[in-house]
């Protein structure tokens, strides 16, 4: 069955106030993983998020999070290979996932990165979403398709998150958009509703906060 895989509907209150707490909380960084040994443990709920390089990932959760510099961009794209924890108290945890695109990172070193990735996404049973970054200047590039196919071999669902929407005029949006449903329908993981978002002017955020905070 085809999906049209709509824009997220707009908030009731009820819901955006369900954000606006779990946000309003001390969120704190945890720790920086390398191998599997050092995830910490599954005991509470976790939500990743996936992007190419220069998607604008760290600019998201340091949105989300209200807090400017807890997630920090590598000035050298491709170059961090660490899985970042953030701890929401007694909820969640937000994960941040290395930036793909390897232009920059030695073969060896994406090989071990990839290898993690596979590890955490298939075994990480307290993962209830990935939201995968998807530039909204470009729209998916066949790196995003990559990560959404191991998504979807693991089984875990995905949402689209459109990114920069500052940056593309209205007229261009529709576009895009359509570009972005189309490749959606190649996967079944992928959930049937995109976020539009611009970290610079808050598009979203709140609505992206809601449905993490709806995640159970």
């Amino acid at each position: 069955m085809k999906l049209s895989f709509p824009v997220y509907e707009e908030l009731d209150e009820s819901k955006k106030e369900l954000g606006r707490l779990l946000f309003s909380k001390e969120i704190s960084f945890v720790k920086g993983v390398v191998d599997m040994q050092g995830l910490p443990n599954p005991d509470k709920i976790e939500v990743c998020f996936s992007g190419r390089s220069n998607v604008g990932k760290s600019s998201l959760i340091n949105a989300l999070t209200g807090r400017k510099g807890l997630a920090r961009a590598s000035n050298t794209p491709g170059r961090t290979q660490e899985i970042n924890f953030f701890s929401i108290p007694e909820n969640h945890y937000l994960v941040d996932l290395p930036g793909y695109g390897y232009a920059n990172a030695p073969v060896k070193i994406v090989e071990q990165w990839q290898n993690l990735l596979k590890q955490y996404l298939a075994g990480r049973q307290s993962l209830r979403r990935a939201f995968v970054l998807v530039d909204g200047r470009h729209g998916v590039k066949k790196v995003d398709t990559e990560i959404m196919s191991m998504l979807d071999s693991s089984a875990v669902t995905f949402q689209v998150v459109l990114t920069k929407l500052d940056k593309v005029k209205e007229k261009d949006r529709e576009n895009i958009l359509e570009q972005v449903r189309s490749s959606l329908q190649n996967h079944p993981a992928a959930f049937p509703e995109i976020i539009l978002t611009s970290s610079e002017k808050g598009w979203g955020i709140q609505t992206l906060r809601s449905v993490i905070a709806m995640l159970v």
